[in-house]
């Protein structure tokens, strides 16, 4: 069984609540489809319940109807939602009449409060919408998890190369969100790549390894004569792994370490011998965003890996953000992959 059908399996033996606010859009509704077909989740469509309706029977989509659906403009929790928005805003100046504008006229607001009042366990959106549409509301709304400021962005990478990760697949962040994480950051997204590697990729021992382009000292990095620090990277990484060894006790993490130090078993006996991590990373943490992009889509492109996400991480309940390039079977395992997120996120 391939990782992404464990992942529909997982998702279907425990079903989750998914709003998807953008329920008017060919793709997303042709993926709703194929999702309440499959019962791989419950649900919420957010959206004009006509137009839903009409362009399901144009698209020949026969499933619609088993999934809740949403008008944002006659929705009977409205002056609840808006209330609710209210407060959490106020420090901000928002009042109910700004609060009720939102959740009546941006989806993305409706289907977050329909996560915070519990009534859902997850949304995904970005067909139509940026990156920073899907996440203002997650943030104003939901959240960061406990313990977490910054929200990053994980990649799972899957290779025919099985001797390299967890029997070939190995999880990577940041890739998508923070460009240029300090070491308190990069330490939380360790964390919580680990966490997105137990919850989605079903890793059960995440080893983490903290990237740079040395090994325990091996560069002579150039020094800032004043404060004595590096003027590049490593030192930033050290720093956030004896700070995610500080926080995170129980995870296994290692660094700084050279990409191959931590895949490759000789590699890493001979650059950092007695490390428990080096040569054995199934989750790799880089330094900043460009390492992160570029490097997944190397491995994709010139290595020949399926890369799947960007999955967001580091909220206090799942909201995931697509491509607007993205297709239908992006949508179906997203909301594959959401329902594990919640899964995780409800322990």
């Amino acid at each position: 069984m391939s990782l992404l059908e464990q992942i529909v399996a997982r998702a279907k033996a425990n079903k989750q609540r998914i709003v998807l606010p953008e329920a008017e859009e060919e793709r997303t509704l042709k993926a709703a489809d194929r999702v309440l077909a499959d019962d791989l989740a419950d649900l919420i469509l957010i959206g004009n319940p006509e137009n839903i309706r009409k362009e399901a029977k144009e698209w020949g989509l026969t499933n619609i109807d088993k999934a809740t659906i949403v008008d944002p403009l006659h929705c009977e929790k409205t002056e609840e939602y808006a209330t609710l928005l209210a407060e959490l805003r106020k420090k901000k100046g928002m009042t109910v009449e700004q609060a009720r504008e939102l959740v009546t006229k941006n989806n993305l607001y409706l289907g977050c409060m329909i996560i915070k009042t519990g009534d859902a366990d997850g949304q995904i959106s970005g067909a139509l919408s940026t990156t920073g549409d899907t996440l203002r509301p997650a943030l104003q709304i939901i959240k960061c998890a406990p313990g977490v400021t910054c929200v990053s962005g994980a990649m799972l990478l899957i290779t025919d190369q099985k001797q390299y990760g967890e029997d070939g697949i190995v999880v990577m962040g940041d890739v998508a969100v923070t460009p240029n994480p300090t070491a308190d950051q990069l330490a939380q997204i360790a964390y919580c790549t680990a966490d997105t590697a137990k919850s989605v990729a079903g890793i059960k021992d995440p080893r983490v390894a903290m990237l740079s382009f040395s090994t325990k000292g091996s560069a002579k990095d150039a020094k800032d004569k004043t404060t004595g620090k590096s003027v590049y990277i490593i030192d930033k990484v050290v720093d956030a792994t004896k700070i995610a060894h500080e926080k995170y006790p129980e995870l296994k993490v290692d660094g700084e370490l050279q990409a191959d130090a931590a895949l490759v078993p000789s590699v890493g006996e001979f650059k950092a011998p007695g490390s428990p991590i080096a040569g054995h990373a199934n989750v790799l943490v880089v330094p900043n965003l460009e390492v992160g992009n570029i490097g997944y889509k190397l491995v994709q492109r010139l290595g020949g890996a399926i890369a799947i996400g960007p999955i967001l991480q580091g909220i206090a309940r799942p909201v995931n953000d697509l491509s607007r390039g993205c297709s239908v079977d992006d949508i179906y395992y997203m909301v594959a992959i959401t329902s594990c997120q919640a899964m995780d996120a409800k322990k």
